[in-house]
């Protein structure tokens, strides 16, 4: 187990974060997780460490919305998914970790800056299964590689204007089913460690409560704020993305 004092300060803060965001405040806040773990350790080990604690999270996570998720959307968007954790974990070897932070950083800073660029609000998009599963492969893809699938995944589902509860949720049941799947490559690859699998266990008691306190703070904004929200993380993630890529 890792038992340096200065790893807790910054991986604490990193896995309430993410909690949160899991719990009602999207996507892109669990991206500030990262860079926090990044300043400790590796972020290969940080990923490891990561990973069995977003599986608690999204347990907690799939029990407070689950009723209120898109089950058309999470149809339409699994698959494709599946097959981006696949590709990822065949790929594994030959990954350009700075290539697809380029790519998803670009597509966030594109996609985030249309909603606040725009003059008029666009048309509520639909269910697609193309779509869908096109951004659940993207998302899936990344996901494997930098924990960074939230961007993509939501290029499908933030245009469909759902309301914030059923937005979460199907965030929620998507990434459960994303972060479990993940669960056997990661175990081939041989990414959990006894050190890494120990640590992750002394963090495990923090990541419900950060889901809670991202679901109380979402039961008290409006739908409009959560979608500013979402589009405002999407931005300042995408320029990190670029900028890591690019450095």
């Amino acid at each position: 187990m890792i038992t340096d004092p200065l790893f807790y300060l910054c991986a604490i803060p990193a896995v309430l974060l993410f909690g949160m965001s899991k719990g009602g405040l999207g996507g892109g806040l669990a991206m500030l997780s990262v860079p926090l773990l990044a300043l400790v350790i590796s972020p290969l080990q940080g990923a490891a460490i990561l990973l069995p604690i977003l599986v608690v999270m999204d347990v907690v996570a799939v029990w407070i919305f689950r009723h209120h998720w898109s089950r058309a959307n999470i149809r339409t968007s699994v698959p494709g998914a599946v097959a981006g954790i696949i590709a990822g974990g065949l790929f594994f070897p030959f990954l350009s970790d700075d290539g697809l932070k380029i790519l998803v950083g670009l597509l966030s800073v594109v996609f985030g800056a249309d909603y606040w660029l725009r003059k008029a609000p666009a048309k509520a998009a639909g269910v697609s299964a193309v779509k869908g599963n096109f951004w659940g492969m993207v998302s899936g893809f990344s996901s494997f590689s930098i924990h960074a699938g939230g961007t993509p995944i939501s290029v499908y589902y933030l245009p469909q204007r759902m309301d914030k509860r059923e937005l979460m949720g199907t965030f929620a049941i998507f990434f459960a089913i994303v972060n479990a799947l993940k669960l056997v490559p990661y175990a081939l690859l041989g990414q959990f460690s006894t050190e890494n699998l120990a640590t992750a266990l002394v963090l495990t008691p923090v990541a419900p409560l950060g889901v809670m306190i991202g679901f109380k703070v979402l039961n008290k904004i409006s739908n409009t704020l959560v979608y500013q929200l979402s589009y405002g993380f999407l931005v300042v993630v995408g320029v990190k993305l670029l900028w890591e890529g690019l450095a």
